[in-house]
């Protein structure tokens, strides 16, 4: 070569490398570099060559260190992968990750942004490689990195990897999102492996699950600095259906790394930290528990503005007492609030909350929260326990790990014990996450000082039943004289714990804030702001919001009736609230909605019309074959009732056929399907009942469920006949 090509080669080459920063190069090194062990990794097993794409290798990474006040923290995975079908191809043919941003940790510092780096390159089956120039073919859409991967074909493997550099300043204890997930994907894994590294002040909480292999420690030459590895092969796939909680019953591991500088910045540390920073820690003690907690949940608070509600009334027992400290806490200390917030948000005006004063109390917290009740519980000498627990989906409380996953409420000991929760503006008292129902838990309480808590038991959180979790619609309907539409009216009833999205969905604050007014005698805060010209010019504007918003609220059911019933186009739709629910769990949030529709649900058959009636129950689920095949067992979120009564008017000179087939009735232990079908006084009259009757089935018990959710499903696809006499 001659020595002008090779200045020439030498240019291109540093140009080229110059084009990429040094964390890119490092990145890329990390991966793609000398010790890249599976670069040459491109064949499968005959067992795998029928899956739609096989993941030869993968590789996650968790990184974290520290320089004086820097930390960084850096997280990728690179995966390997053979395309073997047009649907894997498909999948993998576009990328889309966020170029720059700001990390969200520490103490935030606008100046300095995290990266996330991308490569990607295609290993064609003759073994030639072609990398993606992702600076030059990426493209920006809203915000969003965008990549196409173009010309690729069944047969290929894709590389690649992603690179996240996230740098930030702490000089406090700071926790890292925990990180908890199964080793399977939806494509089988043949080679794994799970790294990372720390070194001094960051500790370390990890645990494996349902057999996935030990954390085994790597051997360095520097005493400060400490990497771990987990690695596993031949990992199965699975499918993520519905109902089923992977954590509980795949192979998984849970971690989370802890960052604290100093001996008092771990004691105040909201988490189970290990010993020191060479422990892993795998298990959580009950004495670990009481440690932690023996003094961030101690009784404490300003509840001067209960104690004054109270002057003057009575209860019948300490159930009364607690049930309206509960409410009257939830509406003073949050809800009454709530217009301020949105007339912030709304730029009604710049500064709301000055109204209420310098000593107002906002509990904007679960520690708030406790604290505050438990104060007012022991003015009133009322005993008490702080439940501490854990989500099913996350195994049992015995598993613990991770501070961050455990919910925390107060149980009131009276004779029929109350629990209570966080309030947001719809919880009840004695309402706690479904979740939770049936699991164990602890049980702190205050035995030898009601300032601290210094005992522990364990105890279980009560179930709720199918009936106490209802859905229940009662619809009228009526057609039109020349069967061109119908008209409806809706009657929809939710309670325990199907109420609680619907309240959120369908009540503006409007709906309720007012009501707690009345019901506390307490001002709103257009009575509370000073001057007559901004009380006016306030109200104004408020009005002109709750009609802006009630507007789009209509908008938004009206597309909501469409999908629920099957119908096209709806007109002069209504909607009231008749029942807002707020005020006790097993309590009825009920609203009625009336509308009209062209040329829905019904079809002309000679002189004879056919109604779709079956629609009206909405949805179903429609089990697909490899549901049906299903091997996990069942997890659901609580048990539930759907009760539904279609009441149509006949029309003049017709009669209704085919109610034979709206008979039905598959009821069993895991839960039901039934509904009936009369002609009464004019009218016929369906009711219909959907029931899930437990929180877990085991997978023997599959069929089962199948039987009545497939006869939920083809009770959609009946029809009557309305008959000309």
């Amino acid at each position: 070569m001659t020595s002008k090509y090779l200045l020439l080669f030498i240019l291109v080459l540093s140009t080229s490398a110059f084009s990429q920063s040094k964390e890119e190069l490092e990145a890329k090194d990390f991966f793609w570099g000398a010790n890249d062990n599976y670069k040459n990794a491109n064949d499968i097993p005959a067992d795998l060559s029928n899956e739609s794409a096989v993941i030869i290798y993968k590789n996650a990474n968790f990184d974290f260190h520290k320089y004086g006040k820097n930390v960084t923290y850096t997280t990728s995975v690179r995966k390997r992968i053979k395309l073997l079908d047009k649907a894997a191809v498909e999948e993998f043919s576009e990328f889309a990750f966020t170029k720059r941003f700001r990390s969200t940790k520490g103490r935030i510092s606008w100046k300095k942004k995290g990266d996330n780096y991308v490569g990607v390159k295609v290993i064609k089956p003759d073994g030639s490689s072609t990398e993606i120039d992702v600076e030059k073919d990426a493209v920006e859409v809203d915000g969003e990195t965008k990549l196409a991967i173009s010309n690729l074909e069944v047969g290929d493997i894709i590389d690649y990897y992603y690179y996240r550099n996230e740098p930030f300043k702490s000089t406090y204890a700071f926790g890292f999102d925990p990180v908890e997930t199964s080793l399977n994907e939806e494509y089988p894994i043949m080679d794994f492996k799970l790294f990372f590294e720390t070194e001094n002040d960051f500790f370390i909480n990890f645990k494996s699950f349902n057999g996935a292999p030990e954390l085994k420690e790597i051997t360095t030459d520097k005493k400060n600095m400490r990497r771990y590895e987990l690695t596993e092969t031949n990992i199965a796939k699975r499918e993520y259906t519905r109902w089923f909680y992977p954590l509980v019953e795949l192979p998984s591991y849970k971690f989370q790394v802890y960052f604290a500088r100093s001996g008092k910045f771990e004691d105040r540390a909201l988490a189970f930290l290990p010993e020191d920073e060479t422990t892993i820690k795998n298990s959580v003690s009950k004495d670990e528990v009481l440690d932690l907690y023996d003094n961030r949940f101690k009784p404490d608070g300003d509840v001067g503005d209960v104690k004054s509600f109270f002057k003057g009334k009575t209860f019948k027992n300490s159930n009364e007492k607690v049930t309206a400290a509960y409410y009257y806490m939830r509406h003073y200390y949050l809800t009454r609030y709530l217009e301020a917030f949105y007339a912030r948000e709304a730029s009604i005006s710049s500064y709301p909350f000055m109204v209420y004063g310098n000593d107002v109390v906002f509990i904007q917290n679960q520690k708030q929260f406790i604290r505050h009740f438990t104060e007012f519980l022991k003015r009133q000498k009322i005993d008490y326990s702080i439940v501490v627990g854990k989500k099913r989906f996350d195994g049992n409380i015995d598993e613990l790990l991770i501070e961050r996953n455990i919910n925390v409420m107060v149980k009131v000991n009276t004779a029929n014990p109350l629990y209570a929760e966080f309030f947001s503006p719809h919880t009840n008292i004695n309402e706690f996450s479904p979740l939770m129902e049936g699991t164990d838990v602890f049980l702190l309480s205050s035995e030898k000082s009601k300032r601290k808590i210094d005992k522990i038991d364990r105890g279980t959180l009560p179930t709720s039943s199918y009936e106490d979790n209802e859905t229940k619609k009662e619809m009228t309907l009526s057609l039109n004289e020349d069967f061109s539409g119908l008209t409806m009216t809706a009657v929809n009833s939710f309670k325990g714990h199907q109420k609680g999205e619907q309240q959120y969905d369908r009540l503006l604050f409007s709906d309720y804030v007012f009501e707690d007014y009345k019901h506390y005698d307490t001002e709103s805060w257009i009575e509370v702001t000073r001057g007559k010209k901004n009380k006016i010019k306030f109200q104004k504007e408020m009005d002109a919001l709750i009609e802006k918003l009630k507007k789009n609220q209509k908008e938004s059911f009206e597309g909501s009736a469409k999908g629920e019933y099957g119908i096209e186009e709806v007109e002069d739709y209504t909607y009231v609230i008749n029942e807002n629910g707020r005020y006790s769990h097993d309590s009825y949030f009920t609203f009625t909605e009336n509308f009209s529709a062209k040329n829905a649900l019904i079809k002309k058959a000679g002189p004879n019309f056919i109604l779709e009636i079956g629609k009206l129950i909405g949805g179903q689920i429609d089990l697909d074959e490899n549901e049906r095949k299903r091997t996990e067992n069942v997890y659901l979120p609580h048990p539930r009732v759907f009760n539904y009564t279609i009441t149509l008017n006949i029309p003049e000179g017709y009669t209704v056929a085919g109610l034979d087939k709206l008979n039905k009735n598959v009821d069993n232990t895991t839960g039901a399907f039934i509904s009936t079908a009369k002609i009464e006084g004019g009218q016929l009259i369906i009711t219909t009942s959907k029931r899930y009757k437990n929180y877990y089935e085991p997978n023997s018990n599959w069929s089962k469920m199948i039987a009545f959710l497939d006869e939920a499903n083809q009770f959609t696809n009946e029809k009557v006949l309305l008959k000309k006499l």
